[in-house]
């Protein structure tokens, strides 16, 4: 296999700007973030990290979408969510609020068709204990127009795979239910996977779960590459001693997932939590945060064997940024990092008083 061959041409589309955004400053991120007054915004940011909008969001936010066509984003809520804001960014404001139907909620991540015409959202059918994908008209006005099962107990991230046909979901595994918070009610029980659906018609086009030993990691985020290599972090739900591995492989039809892990003290730092992952543009490394551990992991090569670690407090964002990797912290800073000890770590200046919230996505085609 070639030095490119795992994660062939991931990050090639990936060097041109997103059309349309033009007209909202052509910031390169999104990041939703506590303010220092304790409000709570979506902002655009440039590639150094800098705000170029900032949109009020009506509580804590978690993930965002942005519209493949115009300069239109998705600001989604912290699960259990109760909103989803679709924002105009170019105009900086609200334009739809989206609430989620009787007996669901939302769970922190959507994405659009490859042709901007529908949303998918993440949702929990708490009274069912099943996970749902809302399907939204974003052509009419975000009209829910239906929803399919996701094949699993509380989705969290959703991606669209590279031709635009199919999506892929992450099955936490995890049972909650709004009358409890964010309590994890099924611990014993867990079974979380990852399923491939047709855009189509939602029907079932792959499906794998860890094996036995790791059924208590629940997939939670997710990166896709161009050839549709399927990437999975992590967040281990068993005794924190056996220093789980917490990124997960997923090739085109492969029956078992493929675990990466990092040299000791590395892997046990991670503490059992991944917040985030990305795949970089060349398509030669994945990044992998760990908030509670305090540090990123990145892997390259065409084995995605370990290649260095990135030591800051609170980082969870990230996304493929130039050559490298871009961070984001819950002390307000943005770093770049790339695979290679050659390449020193970049930092930008923190932003007073604020925290940038678990996830940074990217603006780029």
């Amino acid at each position: 296999m070639s030095r490119r061959g795992l994660l062939a041409g991931a990050g090639a589309a990936a060097l041109a700007p997103r059309a349309g955004w033009t007209a909202a400053g052509a910031p390169a991120f999104l990041a939703a973030a506590r303010e220092a007054d304790a409000s709570f915004a979506l902002h655009g940011l440039d590639a150094r990290g800098a705000s170029r909008f900032a949109i009020p969001l009506p509580a804590r936010g978690h993930a965002a979408a942005a519209h493949p066509l115009r300069p239109e984003a998705v600001a989604f809520a912290r699960r259990p969510g109760r909103f989803a804001l679709i924002v105009d960014c170019a105009e900086g404001r609200e334009t739809v609020r989206l609430t989620p139907p009787p007996g669901r909620v939302f769970c922190g991540h959507g994405a659009f068709s490859a042709d901007g015409g529908r949303l998918f959202t993440t949702e929990n059918a708490f009274d069912d204990g099943d996970g749902r994908l809302g399907i939204w008209d974003a052509s009419a006005g975000y009209r829910r127009i239906g929803e399919v099962p996701t094949q699993g107990i509380g989705p969290h991230e959703v991606v669209l795979s590279p031709d635009g046909g199919s999506l892929v979901v992450a099955n936490g595994g995890i049972l909650t239910h709004p009358d409890s918070g964010r309590a994890k009610l099924n611990l014993a029980t867990l079974r979380p996977n990852l399923v491939r659906l047709a855009v189509e018609d939602g029907a079932l086009l792959g499906q794998v779960e860890p094996a036995a030993r790791l059924r208590r990691n629940s997939l939670r985020h997710l990166a896709i590459a161009a050839d549709g290599a399927v990437l999975c972090a992590a967040q281990w739900e068993g005794d924190l001693r056996a220093a789980p591995p917490l990124l997960a492989l997923w090739r085109p039809g492969a029956e078992a997932l493929k675990w990466r892990v990092a040299p000791d003290p590395w892997q046990a730092r991670l503490r059992g939590y991944a917040g985030s992952i990305a795949v970089d543009r060349s398509g030669e490394a994945a990044a992998l945060t760990a908030p509670r551990g305090g540090l990123a992991l990145i892997f390259a090569g065409p084995d995605l064997s370990f290649d260095r670690a990135v030591l800051r407090p609170n980082v969870c964002g990230v996304a493929a940024g130039g050559d490298g990797f871009v961070f984001t912290d819950g002390g307000g800073g943005v770093l770049r990092a790339w695979a290679g000890s050659e390449r020193s770590i970049e930092t930008s200046a923190a932003s007073a008083g604020r925290a940038w919230d678990n996830h940074l996505v990217s603006l780029s085609a």
